[in-house]
């Protein structure tokens, strides 16, 4: 696992990733037609953002299971950092 690239990934996704702090939302780069509230990176809708996500980061940059991880747990903690600061 190369964590320079992983860490190359997850800034591109942050750069991607567009958060509404008026409006409490927040969109994602795999899903770019779609706004969620905030409070989706801990309700149900968590699996089905991962899903996509899973499937952006295999197809967009060839990641496997463990490095899409990586990337979403470190992606993840980015996003809620922006949310709250």
């Amino acid at each position: 696992m190369d964590k320079r690239f992983l860490h190359k990934v997850v800034g591109q996704l942050i750069r991607e990733t567009e958060i509404d702090h008026d409006k409490v939302r927040i969109k994602f780069p795999s899903l770019p037609f779609f706004y969620y509230p905030f409070l989706t990176l801990s309700t149900p809708h968590y699996q089905a953002i991962f899903n996509i996500f899973y499937d952006h980061c295999e197809n967009v940059y060839g990641l496997n299971i463990e490095e899409i991880e990586y990337v979403w747990n470190e992606y993840r903690e980015i996003v809620k950092d922006k949310i709250n600061g």
